[in-house]
């Protein structure tokens, strides 16, 4: 049977390899912190740079260009993009 997770439970249970817990303990003992302390800043860490890397797009130089090229000098609408345009509700 699974648990439901609640939002208000600060708790994270987390089940690993004995030796994977004796290299965790390892750091923290190089370090002087808890295994909690050690844990969440790396996990933390490593949980923003998932979410900066899915959030940024990156362009090349040239792409780049292409970007500011095209917003400084749009092209002209097309039949679909002008039906898109007359089919919006006018806003009051």
């Amino acid at each position: 049977m699974s648990r439901v997770a609640l939002e208000s439970n600060s708790r994270v249970a987390l089940r690993i390899r004995s030796a994977d817990k004796a290299r965790l303990m390892r750091a923290c003992a190089l370090e002087h912190t808890d295994l909690t302390n050690f844990i969440l800043r790396n996990v933390l860490r490593a949980a923003d740079a998932v979410i900066d890397q899915a959030e940024r797009v990156q362009l090349s130089d040239r792409d780049s260009l292409r970007v500011l090229s095209l917003l400084e000098n749009p092209g002209t609408p097309n039949a679909r993009l002008q039906a898109a345009a007359l089919a919006l509700p006018v806003q009051p």
